[in-house]
């Protein structure tokens, strides 16, 4: 027997969840907001991701490897054409959250925190962490591996 293995954080599902949080932030009526609200949150756990009501896209990212492990803070703001890979955390400390320029690469397990704006097309790498600003045109790396304590007799 086949088996139809079905991957809902990429293709039309994605399409659908993206039309739908674009149609709620034209939305004036409160009861349909509350409706749409429910099918985002229950859209975006099937995802395994979240994306924040209120986070503000200037267009819609491109998210390769779906909504795997995405978290978008509700006040961060996303610039037009950027790419978003896996396991990615655009969060807040507090209610200052990120704002990120347009055509901006963040890589794979990159961690943006805080009141920090980053730059145009900036390129993020994969495992960074940044919590300061970054100008326009920049590249950002993690910290090379370096040994901490070294065991005797070995």
């Amino acid at each position: 027997m086949r088996q139809w293995l079905v991957d809902y954080s990429r293709g039309d599902n994605l399409n659908a969840f993206w039309r739908l949080f674009f149609w709620r932030s034209r939305t004036k009526r409160k009861w349909l907001r509350d409706v749409q609200t429910l099918f985002l949150s229950r859209m975006a756990h099937r995802h395994g991701g979240y994306v924040g009501i209120e986070a503000a896209f200037g267009g819609r990212p491109r998210l390769p490897h779906g909504l795997h492990g995405v978290y978008i803070s509700r006040f961060a703001s996303v610039g037009r054409d950027c790419c978003i890979y896996q396991n990615v955390t655009i969060g807040e400390i507090g209610r200052a959250a990120p704002r990120i320029g347009d055509r901006c690469l963040i890589g794979a397990g990159a961690i943006l925190v805080g009141g920090i704006t980053i730059g145009s097309d900036v390129k993020v790498g994969a495992g960074a962490v940044v919590h300061t600003d970054v100008p326009d045109g920049s590249t950002v790396v993690p910290g090379a591996a370096r040994i901490l304590k070294k065991e005797r007799g070995a």
